[in-house]
């Protein structure tokens, strides 16, 4: 058995402690933080509020299940999920748009946008079915390590098909002409990736995971999937510590020798780093790090956000669980996000109302709202700033809802770029990790081995497969077999 550290205790945290001490090791996490989660933790205020901090689209329910399942558990033990219909809606210039949550509906609505784009809709997504069948269920269990990792037969026969080289822009627009039918099919690699001209069609399984598998709720928010990984890997027998940061890996010779925990040297036989790989690294000499300053400043970061927590106490009838504000171009606030990075010029943004869903996360005739736009990581998040964009988007809001909010707002905080590098030391502030990018993908991903010490390795949204929540719990258990595959060579 061999003493283990893993480094935060967010998704990819929480998945490898559990993987790792179900095989048997002595696992401690270190979380910085007073609590599990990373950037899914919850804020509760006294007003009686509850709100989910990060992530608020549970998709890919299927990478949820194989975890548990992984353990002899099933979702459904710690948590119950609730499918959304409408699933979301989507706020044009002059007409909004609410997107079924079964799959059967889609079609008949894309065609009474656009001639026979319901027929084209079944197309794009017997392509986008198979692309996920192979990406989530193959392709993002691999480290990343070898060329020889996709040497397969079902993966060479069907690589034109994956179509990792033609962009998701170009594909989309193979099959559509409308631009709310564009938009809409491009809006996850805008939150969570690239412009869509630079991201391979290969991502057009996210439309199959929101379209076709729906899109649901996890009762009492995304805490309560954190609380129940945390039980997992508690009942495997990991030990977790809060408000612990590591703060320096010490390495004699190639190998990690112990940690500094709140000034305390903490011995130990591996580590696994589930933070911000960049700040990871710069606990390490730099002798001994797999990348030099140089390479982050060289790579393409998915978005930072600015996000207001808002607590208002009267209810918003018109208001959906899921609402993306879509009245400007989302190819110009992508420019100004990925080409020329400032303050989005006509941004687009989108509102979590949990509260329509689930009442135990506002008090009783309140709601909850949580609003999110996307912006340059890197960039200056001056007071100021913040509040003119927060007027600007509930301004949108209370158009839409057709009430007034603003005099009603009980509770207001926001979050944005600087928080991110507080909380979680992000490098630039960075909220998802690295876009989606062809030069950013699999293979050419930050390892998940630390090439110069024999017992360090890396796991999170910075290395593969990449952002969001699924791909986050799917590299914690990637670095976690890799770590025991690795484990018997080290002397």
């Amino acid at each position: 058995m061999s003493r283990i550290f893993v480094a935060g205790a967010g998704f990819s945290g929480l998945s490898t402690a559990a993987c790792l001490a179900a095989a048997g090791h002595e696992v401690h996490v270190y979380e910085k933080n007073a609590s599990a989660g990373g950037r899914a933790r919850q804020l509760q205020t006294p007003e009686g509020y509850t709100f989910d901090m990060g992530p608020s689209w549970y998709w890919m329910p299927d990478v949820f299940e194989r975890f548990f399942q992984r353990f002899g558990y099933t979702p459904s033990d710690f948590y119950s999920l609730d499918l959304l219909d409408p699933a979301f809606e989507v706020v044009f210039a002059n007409t909004t748009l609410k997107v079924p949550g079964h799959f059967s509906a889609l079609p008949p609505l894309f065609d009474a946008i656009e001639a026979g784009a319901g027929n084209a809709l079944l197309k794009f997504m017997r392509e986008a079915k198979f692309k996920y069948e192979v990406g989530m269920h193959n392709l993002v269990y691999k480290p990343g390590l070898s060329i020889r990792e996709f040497v397969d037969v079902r993966l060479l026969k069907g690589m034109a098909r994956l179509q990792v080289f033609t962009s998701l822009g170009k594909h989309v627009r193979h099959y559509f002409r409308d631009p709310r039918l564009i938009a809409l099919m491009e809006f996850p690699v805008l939150f969570l990736g690239a412009m869509p001209q630079n991201t391979p069609a290969l991502y057009s399984l996210m439309n199959y995971a929101g379209l076709n598998l729906g899109t649901w709720y996890p009762a009492g928010g995304f805490g309560t999937v954190v609380t129940a990984m945390q039980k997992v890997a508690e009942a495997q027998g990991a030990i977790f510590h809060f408000s612990a940061p590591i703060e320096r890996i010490n390495v004699r010779h190639d190998k990690v020798e112990s940690v500094i925990v709140n000034g305390q040297p903490l011995a130990c036989d591996a580590v696994v780093g589930t933070a911000d790989y960049h700040h990871m690294e710069s606990l390490l000499a730099p002798e001994f790090r797999n990348y030099r300053e140089d390479y982050w400043q060289k790579k393409t970061f998915a978005p930072s956000c600015l996000i207001y927590y808002i607590g208002v106490r009267k209810r918003i009838d018109k208001l959906l669980h899921h609402t993306l504000f879509f009245e400007e171009d989302l190819t110009q606030h992508a420019v100004d996000i990925y080409q020329n990075p400032r303050w989005p010029s006509r941004p687009l943004f989108y509102v979590c109302c949990p509260s329509r869903s689930d009442a135990t996360v506002a008090p009783p005739g309140h709601e909850n709202l949580f609003l999110l736009m996307p912006v340059a990581p890197g960039l200056e998040d001056h007071p100021s700033v913040r509040e003119k964009y927060f007027a600007a988007m509930l301004g949108r809001l209370e158009r839409h809802a057709g009430q007034t909010i603003l005099p009603d707002v009980d509770y207001k905080k926001s979050y944005c770029i600087s928080d991110f590098i507080t909380d979680y030391h992000a490098y630039e502030g960075n909220a998802y990790g690295l876009a989606n990018t062809l030069t950013q993908t699999a293979l050419l991903k930050p390892k998940v081995i630390n090439r110069k010490i024999k017992n360090l390795f890396y796991a999170g949204q910075l290395t593969v497969p990449g952002p969001g929540v699924p791909p986050a719990i799917i590299s914690g258990q990637v670095a976690a077999d890799v770590l025991m595959r690795e484990l018997p060579k080290i002397s």
